[in-house]
């Protein structure tokens, strides 16, 4: 579950998840990146074989590594975000520090335009 949930993470910078997820899943990311900073190829071997995504790995190693190389630890925040609707399970969101704000719903957008572009076509 955190290989799928890191990926997501590495993807869209941030995410909403429960409280406890997201309490576990920010140890998960700190190891992640702490790797990627090594940048050796034995490093590269790990992170695939753990987050299984290899765009992701790709894309941890070249994007997040460097822009965290000066940083120490600390790489994710947690911020609590209210309530679930359904279970009153508490909601947090956990995003990278010092994030990108264009990459979150940047896919998506794309896609929709992708469509949208399709459907004018046909």
């Amino acid at each position: 579950m955190f290989s799928n949930m890191a990926a997501s993470l590495i993807k869209h910078e941030q995410i909403v998840t429960t409280l406890p997820k997201a309490k576990d899943l920010k140890r998960v990311m700190d190891k992640y990146i702490t790797l990627a900073k090594r940048g050796d190829a034995n490093s590269r071997r790990l992170a695939i074989s753990r987050i299984g995504d290899e765009a992701m790995v790709k894309k941890l190693f070249e994007v997040l590594a460097p822009r965290y190389k000066e940083r120490n630890g600390g790489y994710t925040r947690v911020l609590k975000a209210g309530f679930r609707y359904g279970d009153s399970a508490p909601r947090a969101v956990i995003e990278l520090v010092d994030r990108d704000p264009a990459v979150k719903g940047a896919e998506d957008k794309a896609r929709a335009a992708a469509m949208k572009e399709a459907q004018a076509n046909a």
